[in-house]
Protein backbone atom coordinates (compact mmCIF):
# COMPACT_ATOMS: atom_id res chain seq x y z
CA UNK A 1 0.00 0.00 0.00
CA UNK A 2 1.50 3.30 -1.04
CA UNK A 3 1.48 6.64 0.75
CA UNK A 4 -0.19 9.50 -1.16
CA UNK A 5 2.11 12.27 -2.30
CA UNK A 6 1.02 15.41 -4.12
CA UNK A 7 3.81 15.74 -6.63
CA UNK A 8 2.26 18.71 -8.38
CA UNK A 9 2.21 20.86 -5.25
CA UNK A 10 5.99 20.67 -5.07
CA UNK A 11 6.43 22.81 -8.16
CA UNK A 12 4.41 25.70 -6.83
CA UNK A 13 6.29 25.97 -3.55
CA UNK A 14 9.18 28.23 -2.69
CA UNK A 15 12.75 27.03 -2.40
CA UNK A 16 11.98 25.21 0.82
CA UNK A 17 10.00 22.83 -1.34
CA UNK A 18 11.39 22.87 -4.84
CA UNK A 19 9.89 25.77 -6.75
CA UNK A 20 10.35 24.89 -10.40
CA UNK A 21 9.11 28.24 -11.68
CA UNK A 22 11.86 30.30 -10.07
CA UNK A 23 14.79 28.34 -11.45
CA UNK A 24 13.59 26.70 -14.66
CA UNK A 25 15.29 29.42 -16.72
CA UNK A 26 18.73 28.27 -15.57
CA UNK A 27 18.45 24.53 -16.20
CA UNK A 28 16.53 21.95 -18.16
CA UNK A 29 13.15 20.55 -17.22
CA UNK A 30 14.77 17.15 -16.81
CA UNK A 31 17.22 18.56 -14.25
CA UNK A 32 14.52 20.44 -12.39
CA UNK A 33 12.27 17.42 -12.16
CA UNK A 34 15.17 15.32 -10.89
CA UNK A 35 16.00 18.01 -8.33
CA UNK A 36 12.37 18.27 -7.26
CA UNK A 37 12.03 14.56 -6.66
CA UNK A 38 15.46 14.30 -5.04
CA UNK A 39 14.49 17.05 -2.60
CA UNK A 40 11.25 15.24 -1.79
CA UNK A 41 13.18 12.03 -1.09
CA UNK A 42 15.77 13.81 1.04
CA UNK A 43 13.01 15.59 2.97
CA UNK A 44 11.37 12.26 3.70
CA UNK A 45 8.16 13.26 1.95
CA UNK A 46 8.70 10.55 -0.65
CA UNK A 47 9.19 7.66 1.74
CA UNK A 48 11.32 4.57 1.08
CA UNK A 49 9.26 2.02 -0.77
CA UNK A 50 6.92 4.58 -2.35
CA UNK A 51 5.94 3.46 -5.87
CA UNK A 52 4.84 5.62 -8.80
CA UNK A 53 4.72 5.65 -12.57
CA UNK A 54 6.02 8.05 -15.19
CA UNK A 55 2.47 8.88 -16.17
CA UNK A 56 1.45 9.67 -12.59
CA UNK A 57 4.29 12.16 -12.11
CA UNK A 58 3.85 13.69 -15.57
CA UNK A 59 0.18 14.33 -14.87
CA UNK A 60 0.84 15.77 -11.43
CA UNK A 61 3.54 18.12 -12.71
CA UNK A 62 1.71 18.96 -15.91
CA UNK A 63 4.62 18.01 -18.18
CA UNK A 64 5.26 15.42 -20.87
CA UNK A 65 6.45 11.92 -20.08
CA UNK A 66 9.86 12.27 -21.73
CA UNK A 67 11.59 14.63 -19.24
CA UNK A 68 9.95 12.75 -16.37
CA UNK A 69 11.33 9.44 -17.58
CA UNK A 70 14.77 10.98 -18.07
CA UNK A 71 14.72 12.48 -14.56
CA UNK A 72 13.70 9.17 -13.02
CA UNK A 73 16.47 7.35 -14.88
CA UNK A 74 18.94 9.92 -13.51
CA UNK A 75 17.75 9.35 -9.95
CA UNK A 76 17.91 5.60 -10.46
CA UNK A 77 21.55 5.89 -11.51
CA UNK A 78 22.16 7.87 -8.31
CA UNK A 79 20.78 5.04 -6.21
CA UNK A 80 17.67 6.87 -5.00
CA UNK A 81 15.11 4.99 -7.10
CA UNK A 82 14.60 1.46 -8.38
CA UNK A 83 12.92 0.42 -11.60
CA UNK A 84 9.91 -1.88 -11.23
CA UNK A 85 9.35 -3.98 -14.31
CA UNK A 86 6.05 -2.93 -15.90
CA UNK A 87 5.21 -1.07 -12.67
CA UNK A 88 7.22 2.16 -12.84
CA UNK A 89 9.64 3.23 -10.14
CA UNK A 90 10.07 2.88 -6.40
CA UNK A 91 12.02 4.93 -3.84
CA UNK A 92 14.97 2.80 -2.81
CA UNK A 93 14.83 1.59 0.78
CA UNK A 94 18.31 1.36 2.28
CA UNK A 95 18.84 -0.87 5.29
CA UNK A 96 20.79 0.19 8.35
CA UNK A 97 23.57 -2.11 7.21
CA UNK A 98 23.61 -0.32 3.84
CA UNK A 99 23.84 2.99 5.66
CA UNK A 100 26.66 1.82 7.93
CA UNK A 101 28.66 0.58 4.94
CA UNK A 102 28.12 3.82 3.03
CA UNK A 103 29.20 5.79 6.08
CA UNK A 104 32.27 3.60 6.44
CA UNK A 105 33.17 4.13 2.78
CA UNK A 106 32.75 7.87 3.18
CA UNK A 107 34.98 7.88 6.26
CA UNK A 108 37.69 5.77 4.64
CA UNK A 109 37.81 7.95 1.54
CA UNK A 110 37.84 11.09 3.66
CA UNK A 111 40.74 9.79 5.75
CA UNK A 112 42.61 8.85 2.59
CA UNK A 113 42.11 12.33 1.17
CA UNK A 114 43.48 13.91 4.32
CA UNK A 115 46.52 11.63 4.37
CA UNK A 116 47.22 12.34 0.70
CA UNK A 117 46.88 16.09 1.07
CA UNK A 118 48.57 16.90 4.35
CA UNK A 119 50.10 19.97 2.79
CA UNK A 120 47.71 21.48 1.79
CA UNK A 121 44.25 19.92 1.39
CA UNK A 122 43.64 22.13 -1.66
CA UNK A 123 45.72 20.49 -4.36
CA UNK A 124 48.15 22.42 -6.47
CA UNK A 125 47.64 22.23 -10.21
CA UNK A 126 49.71 23.56 -13.12
CA UNK A 127 46.61 25.24 -14.55
CA UNK A 128 44.30 25.93 -11.61
CA UNK A 129 40.65 26.40 -12.35
CA UNK A 130 39.81 29.86 -10.95
CA UNK A 131 36.17 28.90 -10.53
CA UNK A 132 37.20 26.11 -8.14
CA UNK A 133 40.37 27.29 -6.43
CA UNK A 134 39.90 31.04 -6.15
CA UNK A 135 39.74 32.82 -2.77
CA UNK A 136 36.06 33.46 -3.50
CA UNK A 137 35.48 29.69 -3.48
CA UNK A 138 36.71 29.43 0.11
CA UNK A 139 34.61 32.44 1.09
CA UNK A 140 31.56 30.64 -0.27
CA UNK A 141 32.49 27.49 1.68
CA UNK A 142 32.64 29.53 4.88
CA UNK A 143 29.18 30.97 4.20
CA UNK A 144 27.76 27.52 3.58
CA UNK A 145 29.42 26.30 6.78
CA UNK A 146 27.75 28.99 8.88
CA UNK A 147 24.35 28.38 7.28
CA UNK A 148 24.63 24.62 7.84
CA UNK A 149 25.71 25.13 11.45
CA UNK A 150 22.79 27.48 12.15
CA UNK A 151 20.31 25.02 10.64
CA UNK A 152 21.79 22.18 12.68
CA UNK A 153 21.56 24.16 15.92
CA UNK A 154 17.96 25.06 15.08
CA UNK A 155 17.25 21.38 14.29
CA UNK A 156 15.76 22.42 10.92
CA UNK A 157 16.26 19.27 8.89
CA UNK A 158 15.07 20.63 5.55
CA UNK A 159 17.45 23.59 5.64
CA UNK A 160 20.27 21.55 7.15
CA UNK A 161 20.25 18.89 4.45
CA UNK A 162 20.28 21.49 1.68
CA UNK A 163 23.15 23.52 3.15
CA UNK A 164 25.09 20.49 4.33
CA UNK A 165 25.12 19.06 0.82
CA UNK A 166 26.12 22.42 -0.68
CA UNK A 167 28.87 22.82 1.91
CA UNK A 168 30.40 19.43 1.14
CA UNK A 169 30.05 19.88 -2.62
CA UNK A 170 31.95 23.16 -2.51
CA UNK A 171 34.54 21.88 -0.04
CA UNK A 172 35.30 18.70 -1.98
CA UNK A 173 35.46 20.72 -5.22
CA UNK A 174 38.59 22.30 -3.76
CA UNK A 175 40.30 18.92 -4.09
CA UNK A 176 40.31 19.39 -7.84
CA UNK A 177 39.16 15.82 -8.51
CA UNK A 178 35.62 15.77 -9.94
CA UNK A 179 35.39 11.98 -9.79
CA UNK A 180 36.18 11.93 -6.10
CA UNK A 181 33.80 14.83 -5.45
CA UNK A 182 30.97 13.11 -7.31
CA UNK A 183 31.54 9.81 -5.46
CA UNK A 184 31.44 11.51 -2.06
CA UNK A 185 28.40 13.59 -2.99
CA UNK A 186 26.40 10.53 -3.98
CA UNK A 187 27.27 8.82 -0.71
CA UNK A 188 26.16 11.87 1.28
CA UNK A 189 22.88 12.10 -0.62
CA UNK A 190 22.16 8.42 0.01
CA UNK A 191 23.07 8.72 3.69
CA UNK A 192 20.66 11.63 4.16
CA UNK A 193 17.98 9.76 2.20
CA UNK A 194 18.25 6.99 4.80
CA UNK A 195 18.51 9.21 7.88
CA UNK A 196 15.85 11.89 7.33
CA UNK A 197 12.75 9.63 7.16
CA UNK A 198 13.87 8.01 10.42
CA UNK A 199 14.07 11.40 12.15
CA UNK A 200 10.69 12.82 11.11
CA UNK A 201 8.99 11.46 14.20
CA UNK A 202 11.87 12.13 16.58
CA UNK A 203 11.59 15.01 19.03
CA UNK A 204 14.41 16.80 20.82
CA UNK A 205 16.85 17.01 17.92
CA UNK A 206 18.37 20.26 19.12
CA UNK A 207 21.97 19.66 20.12
CA UNK A 208 22.10 16.26 18.43
CA UNK A 209 22.81 17.33 14.86
CA UNK A 210 26.46 17.75 13.87
CA UNK A 211 27.23 21.46 13.56
CA UNK A 212 31.00 21.46 13.17
CA UNK A 213 31.05 22.84 9.63
CA UNK A 214 32.81 26.14 10.53
CA UNK A 215 35.42 24.42 12.69
CA UNK A 216 36.18 21.92 9.95
CA UNK A 217 36.48 24.76 7.45
CA UNK A 218 38.94 26.55 9.71
CA UNK A 219 41.00 23.36 10.04
CA UNK A 220 41.08 23.05 6.26
CA UNK A 221 42.23 26.65 5.89
CA UNK A 222 44.97 26.05 8.47
CA UNK A 223 45.91 22.84 6.65
CA UNK A 224 45.74 21.11 10.01
CA UNK A 225 45.45 17.44 9.04
CA UNK A 226 45.16 16.23 12.65
CA UNK A 227 42.25 18.59 13.34
CA UNK A 228 40.58 17.63 10.05
CA UNK A 229 40.79 13.95 10.94
CA UNK A 230 39.36 14.67 14.39
CA UNK A 231 36.39 16.59 12.98
CA UNK A 232 35.71 13.87 10.40
CA UNK A 233 35.80 11.26 13.15
CA UNK A 234 33.27 13.15 15.25
CA UNK A 235 31.08 13.60 12.18
CA UNK A 236 31.18 9.86 11.46
CA UNK A 237 30.11 8.85 14.97
CA UNK A 238 27.54 11.63 15.21
CA UNK A 239 25.91 10.63 11.93
CA UNK A 240 25.73 7.00 13.01
CA UNK A 241 24.21 7.94 16.35
CA UNK A 242 21.78 10.26 14.56
CA UNK A 243 20.50 7.42 12.38
CA UNK A 244 19.91 5.32 15.48
CA UNK A 245 17.62 7.94 16.98
CA UNK A 246 14.93 6.60 14.67
CA UNK A 247 15.25 3.16 16.23
CA UNK A 248 18.18 0.85 16.77
CA UNK A 249 18.68 -1.76 14.06
CA UNK A 250 18.62 -5.43 14.92
CA UNK A 251 22.23 -6.48 15.51
CA UNK A 252 23.66 -8.86 12.97
CA UNK A 253 24.17 -12.43 14.20
CA UNK A 254 27.39 -12.69 16.15
CA UNK A 255 27.97 -8.93 16.15
CA UNK A 256 28.75 -6.83 19.19
CA UNK A 257 26.32 -3.89 19.28
CA UNK A 258 28.36 -2.05 21.88
CA UNK A 259 30.51 0.90 21.81
CA UNK A 260 32.79 1.25 18.77
CA UNK A 261 30.04 3.00 16.88
CA UNK A 262 28.64 4.95 19.82
CA UNK A 263 28.83 8.71 19.55
CA UNK A 264 31.62 10.21 21.63
CA UNK A 265 30.76 12.37 24.58
CA UNK A 266 30.41 16.03 23.68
Amino acid sequence: MTTPCRFGSVLSKGRRGVGLGGVIRRSTLREQLAEALRDEILAGRLAPGREFTVREIAEQYGVSATPVREALVDLTSQGLLETRQHRGFRVHAYSFDDFARMLEARALVGEGVVRATRSPIVRSHPEPDPAVRSPEAMTSVRRRAVAARDAALAADLDILVAYDLRFWRELTALLGNPYLAEFLDRLRVRCWAFVVPRLRGVTGLRGRLWSGHPELTEAVERRDAAAIEEHLGVLHHSFLALARLGGDPDPAPGSDPAAPDAAPEG
